[in-house]
């Protein structure tokens, strides 16, 4: 058989599992670094869809040590990016990489969930798509790892 003759496997849909997150971490990234900048600012963020966004934005609970919270997650969705971006191109240790960081991102993202349910008393809307990425992230990660061939 000559090489044209070869029956090539169709390729494994696995790389696109890596390609999601990188794209869903960097919409985590870019509404994180959008909450940072205006942090900075001290301007405040429109909330359109529910209420609240102040009130949690400006709450104790929105800064670690003077630095926002939207920073650390910036940092991050960055770092989740760039991750699965390596891993995209074949890095396993990078996926490996990616998935544990995504079940930390998901548990802080549970506890600031709950945050803002029971002890803030209001839901910032760009928090709750923060949360939507993190989660979102972390589902692809564990599908990947029970991903049959």
């Amino acid at each position: 058989m000559t090489t044209q003759d070869e029956i090539v496997e169709p390729a494994s849909p696995m790389p696109k599992l890596p390609i999601a997150a990188a794209v869903v971490a960097l919409a985590g990234l870019a509404d994180s670094v959008y909450l940072t900048v205006k942090h900075i600012a001290a301007e405040p963020v429109p909330c359109s869809i529910i209420s609240g966004c102040e009130t949690v934005l400006t709450s104790v609970y929105a800064e670690i040590g003077g630095v926002p919270l939207a920073a650390f997650g910036a940092a991050a969705y960055f770092t989740a990016f760039s991750l699965a971006l390596l891993a995209a191109f074949g890095n396993r240790a990078a996926w490996i990489g990616f998935g544990l960081l995504s079940v930390v991102m998901a548990a802080f993202t549970a506890w600031l969930l709950y945050l803002q349910a029971f002890v803030i008393g209001a839901f910032c809307q760009f928090c709750l798509i923060s949360a939507a990425t993190s989660i979102t992230m972390f589902i692809i990660a564990v599908f990947s790892r029970f991903w049959q061939r």
